[in-house]
């Protein structure tokens, strides 16, 4: 699946991921590939990605996140 994440001033990632774990309101959740559709607010945490099997974690204070036919595009704050 594809994984964007933007902030106001510039793409922070752009690329294929096996997973990724993004922090909701109502405590983390993991979207993988073939995810129901979503959109969500986020609040301050850590986004979680893996490529390749390596895990990244990307410090956030919020956004927002939709999720629609393999593609999770995040705007943060």
């Amino acid at each position: 699946m594809i994984l964007k994440i933007i902030s106001t001033e510039d793409v922070l990632f752009d690329g294929e991921v096996e997973l990724v774990t993004l922090p909701g309101q109502k405590g983390s959740f993991t979207v993988l590939n073939n995810h129901a559709s979503i959109v969500s607010s986020l609040v301050a945490g850590n986004i979680v990605y893996s490529v390749g099997g390596v895990k990244t974690s990307l410090p956030v204070d919020g956004g927002l996140v939709d999720v629609d036919k393999n593609v999770v595009s995040v705007c943060i704050y």
